[in-house]
């Protein structure tokens, strides 16, 4: 990665967190929390940013059809994470798969 990638790329975070603050409050507070849950479960496609921005979007148009936040992804929010990213791998998945476990999925 040489240095105009990473300025790219910080131009490109910029831009999208400026859109994050564009948001109403409630779509900002619940963006955030997704934000956190996402980065703490580490879905592998997560750096080429393609599933923050798409929550964006799909908050934009919540937010121009006026419609709360829950309204568009329910009251569970880690539950909406979790379905975000069911068929991606994470690096949990990686490392247990390392370990020689089952890939992602707890017996029961």
């Amino acid at each position: 990665m040489g240095i105009r990638d990473i300025i790219e790329g910080k131009r490109q975070w910029r831009a999208h967190t400026a859109r994050v603050r564009a948001l109403p409050q409630d779509y900002q507070i619940v963006y955030k929390e997704i934000q956190k849950y996402l980065f703490k479960v580490g879905p592998v496609d997560l750096p080429d940013g393609r599933l923050l921005s798409g929550i964006v979007d799909f908050f934009e148009e919540g937010a121009a059809a006026g419609k709360g936040v829950l309204e568009l992804i329910g009251d569970d929010v880690a539950a909406f994470c979790d379905d975000l990213i069911k068929d991606s791998p994470t690096y949990a998945d990686i490392y247990q798969k390392s370990l020689g476990g089952k890939s992602g999925t707890a017996e029961k």
